[in-house]
């Protein structure tokens, strides 16, 4: 059982290198297709830029699908090398022999260096070529749009009329956009004043309603003792009357 292991582990660390080769040799040819790619594309710049000719630029489409094919190739070849070191991992958490578990790990930490390498390295030149691919499309488009600006017949020069008035107007649109947003933000700064003011009012007039009730209760208590003190009055007269009386008669 131990020497099955053992082959399996032998066998999965020799299907590694051999990715690992594989590799190696496809990111060289890679970075090499990224290199001409650019030189070329420098060449091309400099000879259109001295030659009086109207003669359209490579576009590089051998180049492109060369590129596109090589990519391809060497994103399979690193799935399969995840999938290999994936099986050693796997092998490493169920080896059965504590004293190998080290030497396992650290070969596997090796492989697993290797092809995080490998994924950068691909991943930069990929990334390079794209920039410069895309960079050489932008000036052939600058170039062809030049070119045509200035071979161009009198329907050129009215649809370059006509892009100048379109361009306007929308400058015009926007100015006028503008505009109304400045004023519908300040129309809603003048009615949130207008709320707190409103809130304020509202908050003033509860306060004199809830006083108002005290008011008029205490008015009507001083009313009902104006007339509980017209009515002493009245009966003190009046007592005092008849006192008089009865004396005067007597």
């Amino acid at each position: 059982m131990a020497v099955g292991t053992s082959n399996y582990w032998e066998d999965l660390r020799k299907q590694a290198r051999q990715l690992e080769n594989e590799l190696d040799l496809k990111l060289v040819s890679f970075s090499k297709l990224c290199t001409s790619y650019s030189h070329s594309s420098a060449r091309d710049g400099r000879r259109d830029r001295y030659s009086s000719d109207t003669t359209p630029l490579l576009n590089g489409s051998s180049q492109d699908r060369m590129f596109e094919t090589m990519a391809i190739e060497i994103e399979q070849l690193l799935a399969r090398l995840t999938g290999v070191n994936d099986k050693m991992a796997e092998y490493t958490n169920s080896a059965g022999v504590p004293s190998l578990n080290a030497a396992l790990m650290h070969t596997l930490q090796r492989h697993r260096d290797i092809l995080q390498d490998y994924t950068h390295e691909f991943h930069k030149t990929k990334a390079n070529f794209v920039a410069i691919r895309e960079r050489e499309n932008l000036m052939g488009s600058v170039r062809k749009d030049i070119e045509s600006y200035k071979s161009g017949s009198g329907v050129n020069n009215r649809r370059t009329e006509l892009f100048l008035k379109e361009h306007d107007h929308l400058r015009n649109s926007d100015r006028l956009i503008e505009e109304t947003i400045s004023i519908a933000m300040a129309t809603k700064e003048n009615m949130t004043s207008q709320r707190g003011m409103l809130k304020s009012i509202q908050s003033k007039m509860n306060t004199l309603a809830n006083r108002f009730p005290a008011v008029n209760s205490l008015i009507q208590r001083v009313n009902l003792r104006k007339r509980r003190d017209s009515l002493i009055l009245g009966g003190v007269i009046g007592v005092c009357t008849i006192l008089l009386l009865l004396y005067a008669f007597h």
